[in-house]
């Protein structure tokens, strides 16, 4: 009780920068997964007017671009369903030891998943339509479409190694036998340097 008293406003601060990261993640995704959406049912050099089938779907590009982009579209749905989860937890002091932890590492994790197909199926696409087969063009295509994953992952690296070691690797010389132990308010104190 007294632990819980005492640590009240560091589980309203966590709830508060919880919420306000969930949200601008899950405005990003559902951009993102419009976008895929649309990529989707509009093939990338069009279709036949008689039979409605795409007009590059023998070439091996046009197989990379519908592959990546039925991962990204799964992606982002995964993560806008685990940012949507987040946003309605109950934010329980002890549903910051693992769980919330958790959520919030399979979102980014799905969000740079979806990103990142979402890229190389927009470079399938500038592939297949713009570079008429011209082998050298692929090169500044993909240097181009690595420099937001590059950017993504340097940015939120940290935050993802901290989730990851706080919810799933040796704390404090405690190894985690299983994810579904008993609440121990020892531990929130020791995870936050209380």
């Amino acid at each position: 009780m007294v632990f819980t008293r005492e640590h009240e406003n560091l589980v309203k601060e966590g709830e508060k920068w919880m919420k306000t990261t969930t949200e601008s993640c899950s405005i990003t995704v559902a951009l993102i997964m419009t976008i895929v959406f649309a990529a989707a049912i509009t093939a990338p050099g069009g279709s036949s007017q008689e039979t409605g089938i795409p007009l590059f779907r023998k070439e091996m590009t046009f197989t990379i671009f519908a592959v990546s982009d039925a991962i990204s579209l799964f992606a982002s749905s995964t993560a806008l369903l685990v940012f949507l989860s987040i946003l309605t937890a109950r934010f329980a002091e002890q549903d910051f030891l693992v769980r919330l932890p958790r959520r919030l590492l399979i979102g980014p994790f799905s969000l740079l998943l979806s990103t990142t197909t979402m890229m190389v199926a927009f470079s399938a696409t500038l592939f297949i339509v713009f570079c008429d087969k011209n082998p050298w063009m692929l090169a500044p295509i993909c240097v181009l479409a690595f420099i937001p994953i590059a950017i993504f992952v340097t940015l939120q690296f940290r935050l993802i190694i901290d989730l990851f070691q706080s919810t799933h690797v040796h704390i404090f010389g405690k190894h985690r036998k299983s994810f579904l132990r008993r609440f121990n308010p020892d531990d929130i104190r020791l995870l936050f340097g209380k």
